[in-house]
């Protein structure tokens, strides 16, 4: 699958399109004619939820379904907010993008200069004076969120903190992270530093596609340096079957937050919470949200590309009529209840005059369903032209 740049914003609806027999398809089948936000702060408190209506404790959040790249799950999503740790995503992304160019190698070993020794927060624990191979320092980064690691990368692969910072802003903005701007390379508190919860969607999500090789930092459960032996924070890693990843967070600013993703079978989601009042919140919250979207949610595929709808009559052409098909694989992601209730039409101008084009539109497919945002995918002639 082709990396995307970012996902859709609107709430539990079709990217592509969803699952339904010919047999409907035929029956529903009919003819017609044709502001910047202030720098990053906590978000107020949240109103009392709606009863029966699926909510979250963290004060930003999003869930999104990356084959069809649907948001299932949107609060305060395009929020300003501190990032903490996540930001070390960022970070990674940008290591990751070096190594793949060729610009540096795992076995590489980059000296500790005494301002990544006496960094404060979580530690790697590196020795000053020392060197540390790269793939070590990305193991202490994801695996131990050392911000000690962080600052060894940025020093050794960018001469400064500053021109590492720098070719993190430059690389949000290549890949469409629409509202971030970093200003360290860590995530300790800053007021420079921000991100929105869905650019930390579309990060991780770009993680996967562009860095497969490199993705499985992400899911190892621990690492040990300098004799400490230290555990991945992501509480899902242990809870919740198919997580491979991301990463966690926690300032005072911040409170606890996560940035998980987890694939079962030929689903996988991207959640991100952020603003948890304790660890165990975040563990408990990260895994409701999770267990929510795989049950309530799953994708339908409709046609496969190729697929004929309907022959559509034509006028003063060589041939009566003309196959209507889908040139691209169908596929929808929707709540499990409305798919019941959904309805497909197909439609088109009657008759169809020539001269007609081989992949000339000619109508289009419209489908409905509760809870989801209308879809209409166009159809298309599929023979060579006709006069």
């Amino acid at each position: 699958m082709a990396p995307r740049a970012a996902f859709s914003g609107a709430t539990a609806l079709a990217v592509l399109l969803l699952s339904i027999s010919p047999a409907a398809v035929a029956a529903e089948k009919h003819r017609a004619t044709a502001k910047p936000p202030a720098a990053a702060k906590p978000a107020p408190a949240a109103p009392a939820p709606t009863p029966g209506v699926f909510t979250t404790e963290a004060r930003h959040a999003i869930i999104i379904e990356t084959e069809t790249g649907t948001v299932l799950f949107d609060k305060n999503a395009e929020e300003r907010m501190p990032p903490a740790s996540m930001s070390k995503m960022m970070t990674a992304y940008v290591v990751f993008g070096l190594l793949k160019e060729g610009r540096a190698k795992l076995t590489d070993e980059l000296p500790v200069s005494a301002e990544a020794w006496k960094t404060g927060g979580s530690k790697m624990f590196v020795p000053v004076g020392g060197r540390i191979s790269i793939d070590n320092l990305l193991q202490g980064m994801i695996v131990q969120s050392g911000n000690d690691s962080c600052i060894v990368l940025a020093e050794g692969l960018a001469g400064s903190q500053q021109a590492f910072v720098d070719m993190m802003n430059a690389k949000a903005k290549e890949i469409g992270l629409k509202d971030s701007h970093f200003d360290d390379v860590d995530g300790l508190p800053d007021p420079n530093h921000w991100m929105t919860a869905h650019d930390l969607a579309t990060l991780a999500w770009r993680t996967i596609q562009d860095f497969p090789e490199y993705y499985h930092y992400y899911s190892e459960k621990n690492f040990a340096f300098n004799n400490i032996d230290q555990g991945n924070r992501n509480p899902l890693l242990y809870t919740t079957p198919g997580t491979d990843g991301l990463k966690t967070g926690h300032t005072d600013e911040s409170g606890y937050s996560l940035t998980a993703s987890v694939a079962r079978g030929d689903r996988r989601i991207i959640m991100v919470e952020n603003g948890l009042p304790s660890m165990k919140a975040r563990g408990q919250e990260g895994q409701r949200l999770v267990e929510w979207a795989f049950r309530e949610f799953t994708n339908y595929k409709l046609f496969s590309a190729g697929d004929k709808l309907d022959d559509a009559e034509t006028w003063l052409a060589t041939q009566p009529k003309v196959p209507l098909v889908i040139k691209q694989d169908v596929l929808l992601t929707m709540p499990r209840r409305s798919r019941k209730d959904m309805k497909v039409a197909v439609s088109y101008t009657k008759p169809i005059p020539a001269p007609i084009q081989e992949g000339q539109q000619i109508g289009k497919v419209t489908i409905t369903a509760p809870d989801v945002a209308t879809v209409e995918v166009p159809t298309r002639n599929s023979t060579r032209e006709l006069t």
